[in-house]
């Protein structure tokens, strides 16, 4: 028996011919990974028409001026209701905050996304992610064993960046990927 292998802090960039449609080019950070479940925040979907400024003034809070241009990404299809503040680890707030991987950590709290507007007192990066993506007992390591997914180091850049279209092919890169060359099929030898 393989001695199990914790993948949160890790990303986890979608191959070609995904069969969930939903996944495809998907690029995810794992949040957290037990033996009988994981969950991880999609980084490069925007929500359609929903940016930082749009979210804070629905709860009456100041908005820095960048706001409008950052975007809320949909962090995957559970619980699209329920935000996720991503941020860097430099700021927490105790027992609400997990941290994980090398300095990162997620909040789902108000402070966390008020600590957002502001820079001086908030986490050095953050972004808000809208739902979430959730496997259960072995799901996802079926999914890598039928390399659906392959397994990449989590890149500050490249989580924060707000160029959501180009991550996927950039992940790949990162690993020394060339998009054109990777199959959409998958089998087993």
């Amino acid at each position: 028996m393989n001695e199990f292998q914790s993948l949160a802090g890790r990303l986890l960039v979608a191959m070609p011919g995904i069969s969930d449609p939903r996944f495809e080019h998907a690029v995810i950070l794992v949040c957290a990974h037990r033996p009988d479940h994981a969950m991880g925040l999609r980084l490069d979907t925007p929500a359609p028409g929903v940016s930082l400024k749009k979210v804070l003034s629905k709860l009456d809070a100041p908005a820095p001026a960048d706001a409008d241009s950052r975007a809320v990404l949909i962090g995957g299809p559970v619980e699209r209701e329920r935000g996720f503040v991503l941020h860097t680890d430099d700021w927490l707030i105790e027992d609400a905050s997990v941290p994980f991987g090398a300095g990162l950590a997620m909040t789902g709290t108000r402070e966390a996304l008020l600590a957002m507007a502001d820079p001086s007192h908030g986490p050095r990066r953050s972004v808000l992610l809208l739902g979430y993506a959730g496997w259960g007992d072995g799901q996802l390591e079926d999914e890598l064993g039928e390399n659906v997914w392959l397994t990449a180091e989590a890149d500050p850049e490249l989580i924060f960046d707000p160029d959501h279209e180009s991550k996927w092919a950039r992940a790949l890169a990162g690993l020394g990927v060339d998009p054109a060359q990777l199959s959409g099929q998958s089998g087993r030898a």
